[in-house]
């Protein structure tokens, strides 16, 4: 039986390590958060869209947890699914990636094969990890196989799975590509393979760039629309039913998640590497980022029409997700936009069914436990404020008990009731 070894066991790392599994190999899965550890032993699951159901191969022989690294030297493959994250000034933080890649170095052993699944810029995968191992006198494409294949998941899609979404690989040479293609296609309908990790690298930023633009275009007419008076979603639908040259994206009070808010700034900060400047990529970003203050704008001028000051105002925010229907709180607009209230003087509280308590951020923290949503909690706001629009809440209550709603996902569009302000 062949082992894996998956370092990072979030919501990229936990599913691929029970696809693994699942298909018949032994699983080694390395985190060094031991509270995760904990629960997946005790067969619990810390992700909301991954049910206690789902965590089968926990209860058998094939898959264990641990905060070991020295475990990885078991492995014939080992796959980092490790944070890629911004420091404060935009720049790509690789200090994760190259932390694991030291930390595994000792435990390295001929034969083996090692993936990397976080997202960044091109290049990294050969200068930050093969070249740290041939630093140590193995040599890659020979000794140790390496290779970049993007993580592709979309926390609480029901669609697609990890299996139907095609899986891109690059190796750094023709031999490491080989072993690359024969460790997804165990657990993969198809592998898109690559002429090098630069290009399979490239092409992670390329589909989240697509959509980080698409998303600022739509932001800055949502943003136009109001001003005129128009409802931008009655004309993202009617612009919707051209059979061709137009896909609809959807306009929301900014970006969430790990990779469409971060994933342009590693080929921005990249690029000047090559002189140059991907101003258009640059600008969405703006746009996207400003969206969390635009809404709070919106949420003022809403409270002023009721004669009302942020200041002192109650306001509920519904949703924190950074998206509906999940648990997963990274990088989420609703954090922006709380503390940009609260720095005005708001009396905040939330009610989210996914999050009962706000999640420690590395940029944002606040003592709150998610309150029941129901007419009285509704009624007691001077401002109720959809920010992720859960499938699980109830609108028509929303809508019937809050006194000033601010509808930031076009939920209650085609409401005219003076009570109910789009942002």
């Amino acid at each position: 039986m062949e082992t894996i070894a998956v370092i990072g066991l979030g919501y990229v790392g936990l599913p691929l390590a029970l696809r693994f599994a699942e298909v018949g190999c032994g699983v080694i899965g390395v985190d060094n958060d031991p509270e995760k550890v904990e629960a997946l032993a005790a067969g619990r699951s810390y992700i909301g869209h991954i049910p206690a159901d789902k965590l089968a191969a926990l209860r058998s022989d094939r898959f264990e947890a641990t905060t070991d690294l020295a475990r990885v030297a078991e492995a014939d493959a080992i796959i980092l699914c490790v944070p890629t994250p911004l420091d404060e000034h935009l720049q790509p933080d690789l200090s994760y990636v190259v932390g694991t890649v030291e930390a595994i170095l000792p435990h390295l052993r001929p034969g083996q094969t090692v993936a990397l699944e976080s997202t960044t810029y091109p290049g990294t995968t050969d200068e930050e990890i093969a070249g740290r191992i041939e630093e140590r006198g193995l040599t890659v494409g020979e000794d140790v196989f390496v290779v970049f294949s993007p993580e592709r998941e979309d926390p609480g899609r029901l669609d697609f799975t990890l299996q139907t979404i095609p899986k891109v690989v690059g190796g750094v040479t023709p031999a490491c590509l080989e072993r690359g293609i024969a460790l997804y296609e165990r657990i993969v309908d198809r592998v898109v393979a690559m002429s090098s990790t630069r290009a399979a690298e490239m092409t992670k930023l390329l589909e989240n760039i697509h959509r980080a633009v698409n998303i600022g275009l739509v932001n800055e007419m949502k943003t136009v629309a109001d001003a005129m008076g128009i409802d931008i979603h009655e004309v993202i639908d009617a612009a919707a039913t051209k059979p061709f040259g137009f896909v609809p994206y959807r306009p929301g009070p900014g970006l969430g998640g790990h990779c469409i808010p971060i994933d342009p700034f590693y080929l921005t900060w990249k690029a000047r590497e090559y002189g140059v400047n991907t101003r258009f990529i640059e600008l969405a970003g703006e746009i996207n980022r400003a969206m969390p203050a635009w809404v709070v704008h919106k949420i003022g001028e809403a409270l002023n029409g009721h004669r009302k000051p942020i200041a002192g105002s109650r306001i509920l925010i519904l949703g924190i997700a950074y998206k509906k229907n999940v648990d997963d709180m990274r990088e989420t607009p609703a954090a922006e936009i709380m503390t940009l209230l609260e720095e005005r003087g708001a009396v905040l509280s939330y009610s989210d069914p996914h999050v009962p308590t706000f999640k420690k951020m590395r940029n944002y923290r606040f003592a709150l436990e998610s309150v029941p949503l129901d007419a009285e909690t509704l009624r007691d706001q001077d401002c109720v404020v959809l920010v992720t629009d859960h499938d699980d809440f109830d609108y028509e209550l929303i809508e019937r008990h809050a006194p000033l709603l601010i509808d930031t996902r076009g939920r209650f569009r085609g409401n005219r009731d003076d009570r109910i302000v789009p942002a």
